[in-house]
């Protein structure tokens, strides 16, 4: 069945314009294939429905609204996805990026807020910074990764980048409590936020309230040993914890190696508190007057009583979730 061509002064028909405004979005070398392929097609599904007793214009019109959105037509045409992040890298691309936020942004909050803290800034411009550090942070990994995978999923395969097909032997192994991505993190920015504040405690000090002059609260003769050593010690606790997440449980080698920290950081603490080298003992004095002494008594004890729990919690802790996860495997 022959068709004639739609003369050039004649008025376009919603045919024409539906192959026009799907083919602007085909490469120009398919382009002619599969215009006249769409056209045949479309005129083949008109004609069955006029034989059926369906006046042209309706059927014409009943079969390009049956076709849908010209470009989406045109993309499957072309296995063009309509897609940012399309299945195939989704779960890849929201697994990078939710590690990178649990950790570059909390890294980057801690730097900046200690550099302020070093450089004098107040109370509120530190947390305005670290707010607008953060959320710039976030934006930028969001952005970046999400433009990544956008441009890999259009221009490389799965295979051509290494990237396995998913099976069963990529099922996980059950984590027990305390193995898991957060509570890495958890673990490793408490660590980076002690760390900086002894550091901003002997660098900058804190402001008294009297006479606005900045006091460490730390004794500070500790610097440099002391400091340095227990900066070694949360070292060190950032590894287990890394160790932890990496082994996906907890072993008694682990929970062992846990406990020496624990030891490594109380015993040291304890001894200078009660040789009263632990604390400044300017600070009190000029922040409550009078019963400043008494009041620095007080607070050693409680903070004595601090390091024993907290300490014998955590190394009895490790112990315990290294036994659950023996009795698991065995």
């Amino acid at each position: 069945m022959s068709r004639s061509p739609v003369p050039s002064d004649a008025p376009t028909s919603l045919r024409e314009r539906y192959v026009d405004a799907a083919m602007r979005t085909v490469p120009e070398r398919q382009r002619e294939d599969l215009a006249a392929e769409l056209r045949a097609a479309i005129a083949d599904q008109v004609d069955a429905r006029v034989e059926a007793g369906e006046e042209p214009e309706v059927a014409e019109r009943t079969v390009l609204t049956g076709l849908g959105d010209p470009d989406r037509l045109a993309a499957g045409y072309t296995d063009r996805p309509l897609h940012l992040i399309g299945p195939d890298y989704f779960l890849d691309w929201r697994r990078l990026l939710t590690l990178l936020l649990w950790i570059v942004v909390p890294c980057a909050a801690v730097g900046v807020a200690i550099a302020q803290g070093i450089d004098g800034a107040s109370f509120g411009s530190i947390v305005g910074t670290v707010v607008t550090t953060s959320l710039a942070v976030a934006v930028n990994l969001g952005f970046w990764t999400t433009a990544v995978f956008a441009v890999v999923e259009r221009t490389v395969g799965r295979a051509d980048l290494g990237l396995p097909a998913w099976d069963v032997d990529r099922l996980p192994q059950p984590r027990p409590r305390g193995t898991g991505l957060g509570e890495m993190v958890v673990t490793l920015v408490l660590l980076a936020f002690a760390a900086g504040a002894v550091l901003w405690d002997h660098a900058v000090g804190w402001v008294l309230p009297d006479e606005g002059a900045r006091q460490s609260l730390l004794d500070p003769d500790l610097w440099p040993g002391w400091i340095g050593y227990l900066l070694v010690v949360l070292a060190l606790d950032a590894i287990v914890a890394v160790a932890v997440y990496a082994r996906q449980r907890w072993t008694y080698g682990l929970a062992a190696a846990n406990a020496v920290l624990d030891l490594a950081f109380a015993v040291p603490a304890l001894w200078l508190l009660t040789e009263g080298r632990l604390v400044n003992d300017a600070v009190f004095p000029e922040l409550l007057g009078e019963g400043g002494t008494e009041a620095a008594g007080v607070l050693a004890v409680l903070v004595a009583c601090g390091i024993v729990a907290g300490s014998l919690w955590s190394a009895v802790d490790g112990f315990l979730k290294a036994r659950r996860e023996r009795t698991r495997a065995a």
